[in-house]
Formats: C-alpha cells, sequence, structure tokens
C-alpha cells in the first residue's frame, strides 16, 4: 500500500497537463484518500510507543497524508477537496492529537525534537506535524468557510 501510495504521489506531483478524464480520476482517488485518511489518522499515534516503531497503518496513514499535500497543491483538485466534509476537522483534530502526544511522550512528530546530536533522523513520523499543517493551510488557502473554521 506504501508503494502504490508513492506511486500515486509521483503522478500527481508530475507537472504535464492533465485532460479532464484524468482530473476526474484523481478527484475518485482523493475522495477515497480523504475518506482513508480520516478512518486510520489515529494510527500514527501508535507511534509514540517503541513496540508499535514499524506499524504499518500508521506508515500508511502517513504516506495518505503526503499524498493529500501534494494533491491540495494542485489547483485543479484543491477546491474538490476543500469542500469535502470532515477533512479540514480530522487533520486540526490529529494534529491536537499529536501536540498533545509529542508533550506526553519522546515528540518523533517534530524534526527538531527527534535530533540527538548530529545523527540523521530516520523515524517516518517525522514532519507528520508539519504536513497537517501544510494539509490544513492548503485545504484553507482562498476558501473564507473554512478559514473561518480553523
Amino acid at each position: 500500500r506504501v508503494t502504490l501510495l508513492e506511486l500515486m504521489m509521483v503522478k500527481v506531483s508530475e507537472k504535464n497537463s492533465v485532460d479532464s478524464e484524468e482530473i476526474n480520476v484523481f478527484m475518485r482517488h482523493a475522495d477515497f484518500l480523504a475518506g482513508c485518511f480520516q478512518e486510520k489518522c489515529e494510527a500514527v499515534l501508535k507511534l509514540t510507543s517503541a513496540a508499535d516503531a514499524e506499524d504499518e497503518e500508521a506508515l500508511v496513514t502517513i504516506r495518505l497524508l503526503d499524498v493529500l499535500c501534494e494533491m491540495t497543491s494542485n489547483n485543479g483538485q484543491l477546491e474538490h477537496l476543500q469542500a469535502l466534509p470532515g477533512l479540514l476537522e480530522t487533520a486540526i483534530d490529529t494534529l491536537r492529537l499529536t501536540h498533545l502526544a509529542g508533550k506526553q511522550a519522546v515528540n518523533i512528530f517534530t524534526a527538531t525534537h527527534a535530533m540527538t546530536g548530529q545523527e540523521e533522523i530516520s523515524h517516518p513520523a517525522v514532519g507528520f506535524k508539519s504536513h497537517l499543517i501544510r494539509l490544513i493551510g492548503n485545504l484553507c488557502y482562498k476558501n473564507k468557510e473554512n478559514q473561518d473554521k480553523v
């Protein structure tokens, strides 16, 4: 699943022009991926315990967030994703939960807290909070209704 999401990420981030049929396919995929993210977003919180550092659901959720960030960076899909019910609320709630989880244990969600000395950051959840903030920002871009919600 992670590999499939990485392939989707490459396709979505391509700068080539897409026809209306591809846009419709992307929008259907966006609906599905947003739904999956909304269902699975709390799986990432399991990563705060060392025992679940390789949790597959959490890794899939991290990749889902990456793809959604990329999709909301594309103006063709942005308006569609901005109108999806619950996506913005889920992103905000997940951001709150990861912030609290980071305060209660070792904060694996931000790079500044994950660094100790000069070692390379390799935990898959590093940057999760920044990607949530990017998604929230993209969903609020030129959308007064979403801005008011935040």
